[in-house]
């Protein structure tokens, strides 16, 4: 699941963005990675490892929360299905 986030740019700023990502690896745990900064500029990743899907969707949803209540808006999404189709 891909998640990229941006918040609206002031007047000569550039915007901020964060890119949230949850995979799965080939032991079948889960690492989330949160890149964030300023477009074109300098980033940041730091990256969580979960041993159950539920666990790690769960940081996912609540990165994903925390972000948006701190004013980003969601410019891109990829693979956010649940269990029963889109949401």
């Amino acid at each position: 699941m891909r998640l990229y986030l941006q918040t609206m740019p002031a007047s000569a700023e550039a915007p901020r963005y964060v890119q949230i990502v949850l995979e799965q690896d080939l032991l079948g745990g889960w690492t989330l990675y949160r890149e964030s900064g300023t477009q074109g500029g300098r980033a940041t990743l730091k990256r969580d490892q979960y041993l159950e899907r539920d666990e790690a969707i769960a940081a996912f949803e609540k990165m994903r929360d925390a972000q948006l209540k701190r004013g980003f808006r969601v410019m891109f999404a990829q693979g956010l299905e649940g269990p029963y189709g889109r949401r």
